[in-house]
């Protein structure tokens, strides 16, 4: 699926039709979502490690890789990966890897190992490698860290923000930014912004007018997944 069908859908968008990326975990959940119609998905990788046996942040490159192959052969919308901090790889394996396995786009934080923030310079510097390597054939999709670990302050993220664009990342999503501070990060940063969709979150359409571009929703779908098998379990034992 061309990257530039995935570009596109980020852009010319009214504030309360933000564009939706769900999750999926594995190949089976990315027909789901592709068959009810949404245009792209976006896999978490929290949500694939749970679906491979692991805690979030220990899935092996190799069965990370393999796993979002499987999901972007499944389906025909174009598909985004979760690659974590990139798996210790240089900017050139990464991209050389995420491109055979057909994904369009990727999300790469700034935590370190230790889910300590990266250097913000630093960061940039690696997205520039990561872009200069990609050319046009990724969108990539920064993250930026700050809120969720524990720095409160939205100039600290639209600091990363504004360097992270420089570089050439595609959109930005400061995860974890509470929903007030969407307009000051719209009005701060050029480009597309993504929000998730947590527990306790507006609606869609209301983190769209807020300033969202596009929504993701982490490990949410394949939680809400899990809890109606435990219920399905518990029936069966009834």
């Amino acid at each position: 699926m061309p990257v530039n069908v995935f570009r596109a859908l980020h852009h010319g968008r009214a504030p309360e039709d933000p564009l939706v990326l769900p999750g999926p975990w594995d190949a089976a959940s990315a027909r789901v979502f592709a068959d009810a119609g949404f245009p792209a998905l976006a896999t978490p990788s929290a949500g694939v490690a749970a679906s491979l046996g692991y805690e979030d942040g220990a899935t092996p490159a190799a069965e990370m890789f393999a796993a979002v192959a499987r999901i972007v052969r499944a389906v025909d919308v174009p598909v985004s990966a979760d690659v974590e901090a990139g798996f210790g790889l240089s900017p050139k394996e990464l991209v050389e890897r995420v491109l055979d396995t057909g994904a369009v786009g990727i999300n790469l934080e700034d935590s370190g190992p230790g889910e300590e923030l990266v250097d913000p310079r630093r960061q940039a510097d690696r997205l520039a490698e990561v872009r200069a390597e990609a050319g046009d054939a990724l969108f990539l999709n920064a993250r930026v860290d700050t809120f969720i670990r524990g720095v409160t302050d939205p100039e600290a993220a639209i600091e990363r923000a504004l360097l992270y664009v420089a570089a050439g990342a595609d959109c930005v999503y400061p995860i974890g930014a509470p929903p007030e501070v969407l307009p000051r990060l719209r009005d701060a940063v050029p480009g597309p912004i993504n929000a998730g969709k947590f527990p306790g979150a507006p609606p869609i359409a209301e983190l769209g007018r807020l300033g969202a571009t596009r929504i993701t929703f982490g490990p949410g779908l394949l939680l809400r997944t899990l809890d109606a098998v435990r219920d399905l379990a518990a029936g069966l034992r009834a």
